[in-house]
């Protein structure tokens, strides 16, 4: 309802995940389609990034399969996360109506790749979609950081979204000297932290980047004649 807020938050985002060391990709000022939203918690932004990769998947699909409806679709699509996430990651799984793994961590308690690689397989062996996976980056329980570089890169080569919910420590990677516990965040497509954690800022705040926004727009997307106008699609 008001653009100009909806700039601010946007410019304002940019300088938060600058301050962070975010790659541009995720950046509003790289000058694609890239930006940051204010959500109201790291849940929220869990299940917008879930509904977002469900939205992708089934496009993609029924490139493949244009035979196929969508309920057809959806019942085989699978996401996956470690026992060591937060519960808001299986919960968003039932909201978006999708199978979610929880796969055993490692005895650092950090879910790895390999063990990523193998349940996607076995899973696409069995007909199944994997189409979703969350890293935790400072799990509520220990915080324990996922391998996020091994599963970035696991996810990618089997084209599936990397969320990273850093809700509870990413406020950290303000610290320069802490930032290696990020590394791989270039291979995920959607990140998250929580500045009403750590940053004294007022709930519910909780920051998201997108890399490709047009997933989520488009799977919200309610378009009636009442809400057109000359200016659509000039601001984000």
């Amino acid at each position: 309802a008001s653009p100009a807020c909806t700039e601010l938050e946007v410019v304002m985002l940019d300088w938060l995940g600058q301050m962070l060391g975010l790659p541009d990709t995720f950046l509003a000022k790289s000058g694609g389609a890239a930006g940051g939203v204010i959500q109201g918690t790291a849940s929220e932004a869990t299940l917008v990034a879930l509904l977002g990769a469900k939205s992708r998947a089934v496009h993609r699909y029924k490139q493949e399969r244009p035979e196929l409806a969508d309920t057809d679709i959806v019942s085989k699509l699978v996401g996956y996360c470690s026992k060591q996430a937060h519960s808001s990651v299986e919960r968003a799984g039932l909201l978006g109506g999708v199978k979610l793994r929880l796969l055993e961590p490692d005895a650092k308690r950090r879910l790895r790749g390999d063990v990523l690689a193998d349940a996607i397989k076995a899973d696409r062996e069995a007909g199944l979609i994997p189409f979703f996976v969350v890293a935790t980056l400072g799990t509520t329980s220990s915080c324990t950081f996922d391998a996020l570089e091994e599963l970035g890169e696991v996810a990618n080569r089997e084209e599936v979204w990397l969320h990273v919910d850093a809700a509870y420590a990413g406020s950290a990677f303000i610290c320069p000297e802490l930032r290696y516990l990020m590394k791989g965040v270039e291979l995920a497509d959607s990140f998250n932290f929580n500045p009403h954690k750590w940053l004294l800022v007022n709930f519910d705040c909780s920051a998201m980047w997108l890399k490709e926004p047009g997933w989520i727009v488009d799977a919200f997307n309610v378009d009636p004649l009442y809400l057109k106008h000359d200016q659509q699609g000039s601001a984000p």
